[in-house]
């Protein structure tokens, strides 16, 4: 029998539509990289019995990076990022085996069995929601994967590799080299991202080259009836001379009474919404829900792999002819909140949508079943309420009123006063918050009539600044320019914010750090097409045309990264211009810090950076240290390297219960071959150093390939034994005053042995012993003094990449003559595991 692969973007995504698929009649299991399930049933494909393979990826499965040394910032010129630099597809993420677990696609071709025809075939399922009718309607019209689709993808991520990574390289170095407080650890520029700060900086200088003006306006008041007057708007509207406004106030000031000049009686209608699409739901999250832009959009994506929405990524604001409104209608007609609307549109008929736009990709989103909000609760509650009341909306009439208007003349100034009366509320019921605004009626009146004038005055007013971007303007104006899709507008937002670009203000508006402005006035005066939409907007467009197959991929992606090499290579020579800006806004670093440590070149005191990226500097030397980010850093007891001289550091997480010293110089400039750039002396390899993995270094983690657990000489008395990669921490001997790492090794698992002097008042051992030397995963008088732990969030600043060598036991170099690596303790080792378990 035939197997039939079928691959979905989500774990949760796989489960319901190998449920849907299976009717319920499926077996499932954990796949070998144990993160997604594989779910089988039997079934027919194509007119042959086969056996359904369900499973999914966890995100993207690949990403675009560059090889070797062009991913070392220190080994190679920015420049050459936009034509010398060879790129490769990797795993986005390696922890996850995706790759090995699925043979996606190009991978996956070559162990596929051919069919009929000799090929070997892959087919896309198009579908926008998780219900059983469009779920069996894609798999029963499934086509092949565009091509031209791919390309544009391609060339989208290609050219924002090269363009973002050359100038936020060389715009990161050049600046963190000289200033100490721009509080950044990464000063980034991105095609969309650039443009889309520079929305928000525009309008900030808006309202700081604001000047208010005063003006005066004419206000008049007349009796309607005994119990009620009317308030009447200056049809002038408002004069910016006080003479000429006090001239109009004495020519009506003296009238007793208000003429009719003219009524009109109108009937008038609001619109129902276009049904919804990405950005409009982004808008009302942002400006309504108080949602912002990226948790919107993974709480709409929740929802819809749950079955509750339609697909959430979606420009088109057109349903088809053909498409089912009355169906998903139907599912809310039991509602607690809509029932009685929904029922009442059923039994009446539905108004057919407005016609919006289809942009061919997905339907408008649609609530695909009912829901409450026990079931949902919170934020996606209040989502999902918005989309439904949305839809019925869409399906509802329009509010229609009637608008009455009197003309009155007071001397020679006309004034004007308007009433709104509904006449049928339409889709306002299930919207209430676009209801038309409620208005006392006008009285009947006629050319002619007068009324009794009771009060006129002028009043004194200035302009007003306008308020800083929210959001959902933002996003509007995104879309406008064509920054951005409907999925990465809230990825660029959320850039910004992230790079200390901009702050979220109350009313989730967006203003500006001293950052952002400098950077973008600094773009303005270089080359003010680097912060401006047209040309990212005009690079889309070739994008598009990429997937619509009427542009060719490598003209496109060989045209605009020549342009932008030509811009690079300008900005670097005007950079200048950009640092002016930068000195009247940040301190340089010689002027900013504290004293921390000692260089190992001038002896003098480095000064510690503490605002992001932190880092060491010594004004004397001029030289600058990178340090592990997302901690602490205190000097560590004036203990020195030997190998440089330099002051060593203690990096701490804090409450997450890791810590490791280094040395400044050893980090940022690897003394062994087998070290990178950015290791502490927990994985440094000196063979003699008290403070190294040679000396320090016990056995390899139970929760990781490749890390070592090391012993932290600072943690006493509450001993911890922390992976030098990931983020497992031992707690240890907590009745001990002393530990150190034996030169013997375990007889089991070959492990380095630690020697544990305990207090004797609290010692575990038997009788008046107070030292014990031991393994810490076979000993058991060990294992019940052992409590693993994950340091949640615990973020070295360098991970030891896939080619590292696997070191199991002590320190490489340290074992006996012929032994190969320490095995990996397993059945001795239950302490530990069953902690991390």
């Amino acid at each position: 029998m035939r197997t039939v692969l079928m691959v979905a973007e989500k774990p949760s995504l796989a489960q319901s539509i190998a449920k849907i698929l299976s009717r319920g009649n499926m077996s499932s299991h954990k796949g070998l990289n144990g993160t997604c399930s594989v779910h089988e049933y039997s079934g027919t494909f194509a007119g042959q019995p086969v056996r359904f393979k369900m499973t999914s990826v966890c995100g993207h499965v690949m990403t675009l990076d560059f090889l070797g040394k062009y991913n070392k910032w220190d080994k190679v010129d920015p420049a050459e990022l936009f034509s010398q630099a060879p790129t490769e597809k990797k795993e986005a993420n390696p922890k996850l085996n995706m790759v090995k677990f699925l043979q996606v696609l190009d991978a996956v071709l070559p162990v596929m069995n051919p069919a009929h025809g000799g090929e070997k075939t892959v087919f896309r399922a198009r579908f926008s929601s998780i219900t059983d009718t469009d779920i069996c309607a894609a798999m029963a019209r499934l086509g092949e994967p565009d091509h031209n689709e791919a390309l544009s993808v391609d060339a989208r991520q290609e050219l924002d590799l090269r363009i973002g990574c050359a100038f936020t390289r060389f715009q990161t170095k050049y600046f963190q080299g000289k200033y100490g407080n721009l509080d950044s650890s990464l000063i980034s520029f991105g095609p969309c991202q650039t443009p889309t700060l520079g929305f928000c900086v525009e309008r900030h200088d808006k309202i700081q080259s604001f000047k208010p003006e005063t003006y005066w306006v004419l206000q008049a008041k007349v009796n309607a009836d005994k119990d009620r007057s009317l308030l009447l708007d200056w049809d002038r509207v408002r004069v910016f001379d006080r003479e000429i406004a006090q001239m109009f106030l004495n020519m009506t000031k003296l009238e007793k009474e208000a003429q009719v000049e003219a009524t009109s009686r109108k009937e008038k209608a609001k619109q129902r919404p276009l049904a919804l699409n990405t950005v409009e739901m982004l808008r009302v999250a942002s400006s309504s829900l108080g949602m912002g832009p990226q948790h919107a959009m993974q709480t709409a994506e929740r929802l819809y792999t749950q079955g509750y929405i339609s697909y959430p990524r979606t420009e088109t604001t057109h349903y088809p002819e053909n498409f089912d409104l009355k169906g998903p209608l139907r599912q809310q007609a039991n509602h607690p909140y809509w029932a009685d609307t929904v029922k009442r549109l059923l039994a009446e008929g539905i108004n057919r949508p407005r016609k919006g736009h289809d942009a061919g990709d997905h339907p408008p989103i649609t609530p695909m079943r009912s829901a409450t909000e026990a079931e949902l609760g919170g934020e996606a509650w209040r989502l999902y309420e918005y989309i439904t009341r949305h839809f019925i909306a869409t399906v509802s009439y329009d509010c229609k009123y009637l608008q009455s208007t009197i003309a009155f003349r007071i001397g020679s100034e006309h004034f004007t006063c308007t009433g709104k009366t509904v006449i049928s509320p339409g889709f306002t019921e299930i919207m209430p918050w676009q209801s038309v605004p409620l208005e006392e009626s006008l009285p009947t009146c006629q050319r002619g009539d007068t009324f009794p004038v009771s009060e006129i005055k002028m009043l004194e007013k200035q302009t007003s600044p306008p308020d800083y971007l929210t959001e959902a303007e933002l996003i509007t104006l995104m879309e406008k320019h064509g920054i951005g899709t409907d999925a990465s507008i809230p990825v660029h937002i959320n850039n910004i914010c992230q790079r200390n670009y901009v702050t979220v203000e109350s009313g989730r508006r967006l203003k500006p750090t001293n950052l952002g402005i400098v950077l973008v006035h600094g773009y303005y005066k270089i080359d003010a097409e680097l912060v401006l939409p047209t040309i990212r907007s005009a690079v889309e467009k070739q994008l598009n045309l990429i997937a619509q197959g009427k542009a060719d991929y490598r003209q496109v992606l060989g045209h605009t990264l020549d342009v932008f090499k030509r811009k690079f290579h300008y900005f670097v020579d005007s950079i200048a211009g950009m640092d002016e800006l930068m000195e009247v806004s940040f301190s340089p670093l010689a002027a900013t810090g504290k004293p921390l440590s000692r260089c190992g070149k001038c002896h003098r005191f480095m000064k510690y950076i503490q605002a992001k990226p932190s880092r060491l500097h010594c004004s004397h030397c001029d030289e600058t240290y990178t340090l592990p980010q997302n901690g602490t850093i205190k000097l560590y007891k004036e203990l020195r390297c030997p190998l440089d001289d330099f002051e060593l550091v203690l990096w701490s997480s804090g409450s997450r219960g890791k810590s490791y010293p280094l040395c400044p110089y050893c980090s940022n400039h690897p003394p062994f071959r087998d070290m990178k750039k950015g290791m502490g002396c927990n994985e440094c390899t000196h063979p003699t150093c008290q403070h190294s993995l040679s000396m320090l270094g016990i056995g390899q983690c139970v929760g990781c390939e490749g890390g070592v657990l090391v012993l932290d000489p600072t943690s006493g008395p509450k001993w911890k034994v922390a992976c030098n990669k990931c983020n497992v921490v031992a707690h240890c001997f907590e009745n001990a005053y002393r530990v150190r790492v034996s030169a013997d090794t375990c007889s089991t698992c070959e492990a380095a042995l630690l020697a544990v002097d305990f207090n004797k008042a609290k010692s575990p051992l038997p009788g008046d012993e107070t030292q014990h030397t031991g393994c810490v995963f076979c000993d058991p008088i060990f294992q019940e003094l052992v409590e693993l732990k994950h340091a949640a969030s615990c973020h070295p600043m360098h991970r030891g990449g896939p080619g590292r060598r696997q070191g199991r036991g002590r320190a490489r170099g340290r074992r006996p003559p012929g032994k190969p690596n320490a095995r990996r303790p397993k059945d001795k080792m239950s302490a530990l595991a069953a902690y991390f378990v």
